[in-house]
């Protein structure tokens, strides 16, 4: 369906008709192309709603449209209008001028304001608002305030009109044009004609693939070496999404000439322009975006200073007796510490820089508690840290001493500059870090930059878990350098070893099936339909584990999959679990986008670094629930796992994403009373070790597998393929 502008079908039907119609509501929006299924009331259908096909990008409920296209009969869904292109126009009527306004299209103004507004002005209203909304203070309850909210509401949704019109011909989003508008404003128009790729690096949301639709529409040449070099550094940005740091020379070459369909011969030259811009940068057969070179580079030199520097901000520790301290621990915390435990707590006390890895049940918290004990004993400055919220919560309550995410202890200002650095370091003799797998290059470099000279620095995780989700790997690399101090705990403890959540990870990392006999805390509902196994995986996580375990299904449990896409993946899960858990109610207000609509209650997740929001930024990964939906003022507010309140604009929406069910990859570091992990077969390239480890890991009670025990052997079999291109390592020397 949508534009067949061009196509044989248009020469072979005759003019297109116009259709003037009031957009009821969307029933149907698939987000990547556009598509969209339509109910519109127009001035003859009276109360029977029309159904309208096709490219309906950025139309909202409430907006008078223009639409131009075809009548045709759908042999199941009857008579419909299919769209080619459309327009809006401001309504003439008094309901339909009732209906816009009220619709939440202009903040500020909501039902009530909007009937009581039309009862005023009649049939003038809009152009009131658009000529004099000075007198929109003759409305009861319309103060100044209020007024000139509408007022500059007003303005700017015409003048995102405008840039919006002019994109749609390039089929981008109404978000994306909201977006554009407000990076540019009025130039955005002019920059979109003349520097389409610059939108890439300067908008979120828009890569270079939109960037690349929009200048072929505005007639630049397909290998021009302003393509070529955008297309260059879109290779690069995809290799970081992939969690790598750099490419090598060769591999870059081939996959920039893939994606942008040129010969390879342009590229090379393309490539040497952009390393004397520096645009990016080469070393030897690296090419590295400039961040990621500059961050590699100072993380291993932050490092190697901390390491050799001759001043000790926690000197007692060098010639502590240590029999006489771990007796003292002993008595305080009521149990004795394993060799390698006590090994691990001297070589945080004594070295600069440690790491101490290890799977769970392996008494990792307990030896972090020690630490921190011992540390405190000797009024050590302390700083805790851990990557997410929840995580840092976590190592609040086993330390007994506050902790905070990376984010909120180096103050991250709006741009992503960190209030404390090599200039202005932390004030800390201890800091450790937990959950450090999932440490990205970027954030680690941050961190370690602002540690003062003398502190010592422990990184504590398990390095088997997936690397983070930003480019690098981080704790692995420091595992490969030598310089680096490590202690790995490899002993299950006999209280442990009674879980099955732990020995299953145990069995699961060393390649073993699991075990489920007798097991109270770790079950396999099998199923082989991919289809079937999503309605089970829902039944699970709100009927059964809450009925069985008297768990709550939307705080307690979480269902992490393999993959987002497919019918058991995370995008068609949240849809199924929402219905269930949030399930649409007359009277009570949502917000649709694209394919998804929010409502009160709905557990959300952030899905980009933000770091103009809240009191330190919201960052990919924060995990919230909805607290309130004002159509009137086009905000959604979300309490976050850290209870701070943050406030979207609707148009900042698909910054969220449901989190009723999340990828794996997206749980790192988080840890959920109950997990249940839908398996199948049709997930086949997602299925390895690591993967279903780090699931298994992230329960702290509760385990349900659901699906394919086909699924299940190929992901315990399967090791994950190939490292990152990284070279921390080699750089510590």
């Amino acid at each position: 369906m949508g534009d067949v502008s061009g196509s044989t079908q248009q020469t072979s039907r005759p003019a297109p008709h116009v259709l003037e119609a009031v957009l009821e509501r969307l029933t149907y929006v698939n987000e990547d192309t556009g598509y969209t299924v339509a109910r519109v009331a127009t001035s003859k259908s009276g109360s029977d709603l029309l159904t309208v096909v096709g490219a309906l990008l950025g139309a909202q409920p409430g907006e008078s449209l223009r639409l131009s296209g075809w009548w045709s009969s759908h042999p199941q869904y009857g008579r419909q209008f299919e769209v080619i292109s459309y327009t809006t126009v401001l309504p003439a009527t008094i309901q339909g001028i009732r209906r816009y306004l009220g619709s939440g299209l202009v903040k500020g103004i909501g039902p009530v304001f909007a009937e009581r507004i039309v009862d005023h002005f009649g049939l003038d209203t809009l152009e009131i608002i658009e000529e004099s909304p000075n007198r929109l203070i003759e409305v009861t309850g319309l103060g100044p305030k209020r007024t000139a909210k509408i007022t500059s509401a007003w303005a700017e949704q015409k003048a995102i009109k405008e840039v919006m019109l002019f994109l749609q011909g390039v089929g981008v989003s109404t978000s994306i044009a909201v977006r554009i508008f407000k990076k540019y404003g009025d130039t955005s128009i002019s920059v979109v004609k003349n520097s389409p790729y610059k939108l890439a690096s300067d908008v979120w949301g828009i890569g270079f693939k939109t960037a690349d639709t929009i200048a072929q529409a505005v007639g630049i040449p397909h290998d021009s070496p302003e393509r070529v070099k955008a297309g260059l550094q879109y290779t690069l940005s995809q290799a970081t999404d992939n969690g790598h740091c750099f490419l090598p020379f060769a591999d870059l070459v081939g996959d920039a000439a893939k994606i942008l369909d040129v010969p390879i011969g342009l590229i090379p030259s393309c490539l040497a322009e952009l390393v004397e811009e520096e645009g990016v940068v080469r070393e030897e057969d690296n090419v590295y975006l400039v961040p990621f070179h500059r961050a590699e580079v100072s993380l291993a030199s932050s490092l190697i200073r901390l390491l050799r520097e001759k001043s000790d901000r926690m000197p007692h520790f060098g010639d502590v007796d240590w029999p006489r301290a771990l007796s003292w621990l002993h008595k305080r915390t009521g149990s004795t510490l394993a060799p390698e435990q006590e090994e691990a707590v001297k070589l945080a006390l004594t070295s600069k820089v440690a790491v101490l890895t290890g799977g769970p049940g392996c008494g990792k918290s307990f030896t972090v508690r020690s630490i921190v004990e011992l540390a405190v004993a000797k009024q050590a400055k302390i700083q805790l840290v851990a990557p997410t919220g929840r995580a840092a919560k976590r190592l609040a309550e086993l330390t007994g001493h506050p902790a905070a995410t990376v984010h909120r202890l180096l103050k991250l200002q709006p741009g992503g500059d960190a209030t404390f650095d090599r200039d202005n370091p932390l004030d800390a003799d201890l800091l450790v870090v937990d959950e450090s797998s999932m440490l990205d290059l970027i954030l680690a470099n941050k961190l370690v930059k602002a540690i003062p000279p003398g502190a010592h620095l422990l990184l504590v995780g398990d390095v088997d878990q997936l690397p983070s989700v930003g480019a690098g790997e981080v704790l692995r690399d420091l595992l490969g350098a030598d310089v680096i101090p490590r202690v790995r705990l490899t002993q299950i403890f006999r209280q442990a070893a009674e879980s099955g959540v732990v020995t299953n990870a145990h069995r699961v990392n060393q390649g073993r099936p699991v075990q489920l006999d007798g097991m109270r805390d770790f079950f396999l509902f099998p199923c082989d339909d991919t289809e079937a196994t999503a309605a089970l995986t829902v039944d699970v996580a709100c009927t059964r584990i809450p009925r069985k375990f008297g768990l709550d299904a939307r705080r307690d449990v979480q269902i992490l999959t393999p993959m987002h896409r497919g019918p058991a993946g995370a995008g068609a899960l949240n849809t199924l679990l929402q219905q269930e858990l949030t399930p649409g109610r007359e009277g009570l207000p949502e917000r649709r986008l694209g394919g998804r609509v929010f409502r009160v209650g709905d557990k959300v997740t952030q899905i980009r670094n933000n770091y103009d929001k809240g009191a330190a930024g919201v960052f990919n990964g924060t995990v919230g629930i909805v607290t309130a939906l004002s159509p009137e003022e086009q905000t959604l507010t979300v309490r976050t796992d850290e209870d701070e309140l943050i406030d979207y604009d609707f148009d900042e929406l698909d910054e969220l994403a449901h989190a009723y069910a999340i990828t794996i990859h997206r749980s790192q570091g988080s840890e959920y009373p109950a997990v249940v992990i839908p398996l199948t077969t049709s997930a086949w390239m997602m299925l390895q070790r690591n993967l279903l480890y780090t699931a298994i890991t992230r329960a702290k009670r509760l385990v349900v597998l659901v699906g394919s025990r086909k699924a299940l052997a190929a992901a315990i079999r399967t090791v994950s393929a190939g490292r990152r291109h990284t070279a921390l390592t080699s750089r510590l020397g």
